[in-house]
């Protein structure tokens, strides 16, 4: 995987080793996380999440230069708009994870209900095609940037229950590994199993 490409003190008004960074699921477990850590070591931090008192929490947290915003992934005019503020407003990302994600109630697929399993494969699949499609082109047009889409050890083994959420991740394995043969040389894309993470999903 490149390095994530280092600029000059005036590029685009960033600092040498500052990165612009897009987490979606911003909000909570492993995205909250993820912005927090960042934030610290001085990287802009810009995500989103489906909780408008969340994001407002963020919001209150961190300050300009980071930004957060009330949307659903499934929401591709809402993605899109998002997109094109950021983009106008700090330039394409250099680093884009593609965190959001649900899990269904344990079940036997059977029982899983049409509704439940629709909105887990919105979120989880379609949500992550919406980011990619609002980001991508400024970041090809670029030909710099790394993109994360998380994966689990559910999209590459199985576990009873969990069908719905095991084919999300498996259709994430195959879209990032499909799409990182598409990228031009100098960005990656990149499928990750963050490993079992004490989270509300996960104990869900």
């Amino acid at each position: 995987m490149p390095a994530l490409g280092t600029r000059t003190q005036g590029e685009r008004g960033r600092n040498v080793d500052r990165r612009v960074i897009v987490v979606t699921g911003a909000t909570r477990g492993l995205g909250r996380a993820l912005v927090e850590g960042f934030a610290a070591r001085g990287h802009t931090v810009l995500g989103c999440g489906r909780s408008a008192a969340d994001i407002e929490a963020l919001r209150k947290a961190h300050g300009q230069p980071h930004s957060f915003e009330a949307l659903d992934v499934r929401d591709e005019p809402a993605v899109r708009a998002w997109a094109a503020q950021l983009l106008q407003q700090h330039g394409p990302p250099d680093l884009l994870l593609n965190n959001a994600a649900v899990i269904n109630r344990n079940a036997p697929l059977w029982e899983v209900p049409r509704e439940e399993f629709d909105a887990l494969i919105g979120v989880n699949v379609l949500g992550v095609a919406n980011v990619l499609r609002a980001f991508l082109p400024s970041m090809v047009q670029r030909r710099k940037g790394v993109i994360v889409n998380f994966s689990s050890g559910w999209g590459r083994s199985t576990s009873a229950e969990v069908a719905p959420y095991c084919a999300s991740k498996y259709a994430i394995e195959g879209l990032t590994l499909a799409l990182a043969q598409e990228l031009p040389a100098g960005m990656a894309a990149v499928p990750l199993n963050p490993g079992v993470i004490d989270t509300d999903m996960l104990r869900s």
